[in-house]
């Protein structure tokens, strides 16, 4: 029974040490990461735009005529 208690007791220190661990590399290079997700987002917005930017000046813009009146007199 003993030899249970003390597997027990080292899979729980063991799981303690890794959530303290990658709490700690997560809130020491919490600044990389923002930085990292902000250029990704930046990037994806940005193909966004610019895959949707023809589409919508393309149906902005009026046609052209196809054929035009007599010139006005003056």
């Amino acid at each position: 029974m003993q030899k249970v208690i003390n597997v027990l007791a080292v899979l729980s220190f063991l799981g303690t040490a890794s959530i303290i661990g990658g709490g700690s590399y997560v809130y020491l290079k919490r600044d990389a990461i923002v930085e990292d997700v902000k250029a990704k987002i930046t990037a994806a917005v940005t193909q966004t735009v610019t895959n949707a930017l023809p589409g919508l000046v393309d149906s902005a813009l009026p046609e052209l005529p196809k054929a035009t009146g007599p010139a006005l007199p003056f």
